[in-house]
């Protein structure tokens, strides 16, 4: 139980529609030991058999086209045989169906084994489910799609995500996969807003090289790309741990409180060399907190009450929290901020460090263990361990160097709108301005947020 009363809710900072765009894209590091992926896809020789044909039905979508189509395939006459079917994708976009089946010829069954007259029994057939439904049906022989043959290699998903995605984002991804010699089997929008994100479902590139040439895409075209394995992995996450600081709320807490001290200079540059690996973080810590020796203990309050959180920070916690993970917190910070933080947005757990304090004033220095680098790993372990969750199944959001080691031991570890040196160690990096664009890397679309919402 978290000992504070929780204060007034810091403000979410809901987005507009007209919100900023990312200027800033980022590619990601993949982690390639990933322990619940699928096996590499392998190239089966197609086997001899029966002809197969490819069925397009495309045009303004409309009730029954479905139904139509296959209960004429179901209904075999003596202009065409029995067919088994052997493929089907179908897809709406904007009102405009695409329907693609895949059908084979029954063996030993029916009159027509021949290719060029089972072609033409089912070209017949579409005809009369054209006539019907009046929408355009297209036959064509299957036999060299390539159904059977997969490119050797791990499926990964690339996400794009922008406020907007350019064209050229999309146009590079598509050629940086194609460079490799991968494939893009299918192509979903997760959401549309706060920003818009798209997923490639992507066979027959390697990881490394696909992470490497997404990279040039990202920094040329302002979208961010990430990359992540297909498998049972990506939906099996069971909890998320949060940074406070430029994370989690705006702004850095110690540089608040430094202000209020007179001090803010001398802390700011401290802070900055500490976030971008240039200082040792406990040092620092240190050093910063001893600046603030004599404030009164209710300027804690104060700052607190001043806190305006992420936008999208509610909507990614009360997502989680509803789809069944833990949900938590752990800072550099101080445990009089984020304690009642975390008891006012309902999370589980919180680890920080804490303020000595004596008379009613901060003494400048600290109490307990200190939650550095190492320590905010150390605090993501035994939080996972408490709540019987594998490290592997839990996910890591950070800004600072700092968070490294708590981003490298998670199994997704995602650098938002982190510095350089953070976004080049990171498994994933994220330059939107809204912390629900994490729901979007995991895979959730917009229809399941609010659905969960």
């Amino acid at each position: 139980m978290l000992s504070r009363d929780a204060p007034s809710a810091p403000a979410d900072g809901a987005p507009s529609r007209a919100g900023p765009v990312s200027r800033m894209g980022t590619a990601v590091r993949h982690d390639g030991a990933v322990p619940l992926d699928p096996a590499p896809r392998t190239t089966p020789t197609a086997p001899a058999g029966p002809p197969r044909a490819l069925i397009t039905v495309s045009g303004a979508d409309r009730p029954g086209v479905t139904a139509r189509l296959f209960s004429a395939l179901a209904a075999p006459t003596a202009a065409h045989p029995p067919v088994e079917v052997v493929d089907v994708e179908q897809v709406v976009v904007h009102g405009q169906l695409v329907l693609g089946v895949v059908v084979g010829a029954l063996p030993a069954e029916g009159p027509v084994t021949d290719e060029e007259q089972f072609l033409a029994a089912l070209g017949r057939l579409a005809a009369d489910v054209a006539a019907a439904t009046g929408m355009r049906v297209e036959v064509e022989s299957a036999a060299d799609a390539g159904l059977d043959a997969a490119p050797e290699g791990r499926p990964h998903h690339v996400i794009l995500l922008g406020r907007p995605v350019p064209p050229d984002a999309v146009a590079g991804a598509a050629s940086a996969v194609a460079g490799l010699g991968g494939n893009i089997e299918a192509i979903r929008r997760l959401s549309d807003y706060p920003v818009t994100s798209f997923e490639l479902t992507v066979s027959g590139a390697e990881a490394t090289e696909l992470r490497t040439a997404l990279a040039s895409v990202a920094s040329r075209t302002g979208a961010d790309i990430a990359v992540e394995q297909v498998g049972l992995a990506r939906r099996s996450k069971r909890l998320i741990v949060l940074d406070v600081d430029s994370t989690l709320v705006r702004g850095e807490v110690i540089d608040e409180l430094a202000a209020r001290a007179g001090r803010a200079a001398e802390v700011a540059r401290i802070t900055a060399a500490a976030m971008n690996g240039e200082l040792d973080f406990a040092q620092s810590l240190r050093a910063r907190v001893a600046a603030l020796e004599g404030l009164p203990v209710e300027v804690l309050d104060e700052v607190r009450e001043a806190l305006v959180l992420t936008p999208g920070a509610r909507t990614l916690i009360r997502t989680l929290k509803r789809l069944g993970f833990r949900c938590g917190i752990v800072s550099g910070g101080f445990t009089q901020i984020t304690d009642p933080l975390a008891e006012q947005l309902g999370l589980d757990f919180a680890a920080a460090n804490t303020l000595e304090v004596a008379d009613g004033r901060l003494t400048g220095g600290l109490v307990g263990e200190i939650v550095d680098r190492p320590g905010k790993a150390r605090a993501l372990a035994r939080f996972a361990d408490e709540y019987g969750i594998p490290l592997d199944q839990t996910v890591a959001v950070g800004d600072g160097a700092n968070d490294l080691d708590m981003l490298g031991v998670a199994g997704l570890g995602i650098a938002f709108n982190a510095k350089p040196y953070v976004r080049e160690q990171a498994h994933t990096a994220l330059n939107q301005p809204y912390l629900d664009a994490v729901l979007q890397v995991l895979g959730f679309t917009r229809d399941e947020v609010l659905d969960a919402v």
